[in-house]
């Protein structure tokens, strides 16, 4: 026959199990946002960091190829490229760059854009203050849509002993048709070429 010392420490020990299992329940919920804020923070994995912009005055003569690869999967029929396929962009120096997509289908259809940087030690050094990725977008048939990017390159980059050397880099987007906010992923077609990735 069990003592009312034992049945509190069952009781104990089953509330315990009971949070332990809603805990990490929560947790495994909570690690993909997590994750993807610790990214955009820290520039981990190839991921551009996000942030305002620096003052006036920062920017220095050194500079970097940025090249520009635009990417659209095949269950998405969108055009999508770059206004231009590279920049040259001054450490410190705030940049803008346009990309255009168009529906070439003949009905509606809902899009979002990944990116990523390679080499993707450059994730922390390459700052977004602004970006289309990740925002759903919903294109008419024969719609064009001109979106824009801006950032600048951290001039911390030649501090660091595996950058420093880097001319060049390359930011690279791919559109996904989107269900409910989240890319639906599929054979990824190339719609440009963004040139000759070098020093990496």
């Amino acid at each position: 026959m069990s003592t009312p010392n034992t049945d509190r420490t069952m009781l104990r020990t089953a509330f315990a199990c009971g949070g332990m299992a809603v805990g990490m329940i929560g947790l495994a919920f909570a690690s993909v946002p997590l994750y993807d804020a610790f990214c955009k923070a820290t520039g981990y994995d190839g991921t551009p960091r996000q942030g305002p912009a620096l003052t006036a005055g920062v920017a220095t003569d050194d500079s970097m190829v940025v090249h520009f690869d635009t990417n659209v999967s095949s269950s998405l029929p969108w055009r999508f490229k770059a206004e231009s396929r590279r920049v040259e962009a001054h450490l410190g120096e705030t940049k803008t760059v346009f990309f255009q997509v168009k529906n070439t289908g003949t009905t509606p259809s809902t899009g979002v854009a990944t990116f990523n940087v390679q080499p993707g030690l450059m994730g922390s050094y390459f700052v977004k203050i602004e970006c289309f990725c990740f925002k759903e977008q919903t294109l008419q048939p024969g719609e064009t849509l001109d979106v824009p990017v801006v950032f600048y390159i951290d001039p911390e980059v030649r501090k660091d002993s595996n950058t420093a050397h880097l001319s060049e880099m390359t930011l690279s987007y791919t559109y996904f048709a989107s269900k409910n906010g989240e890319p639906v992923t599929a054979a990824v077609a190339n719609t440009s070429t963004a040139g000759n990735k070098r020093d990496f």
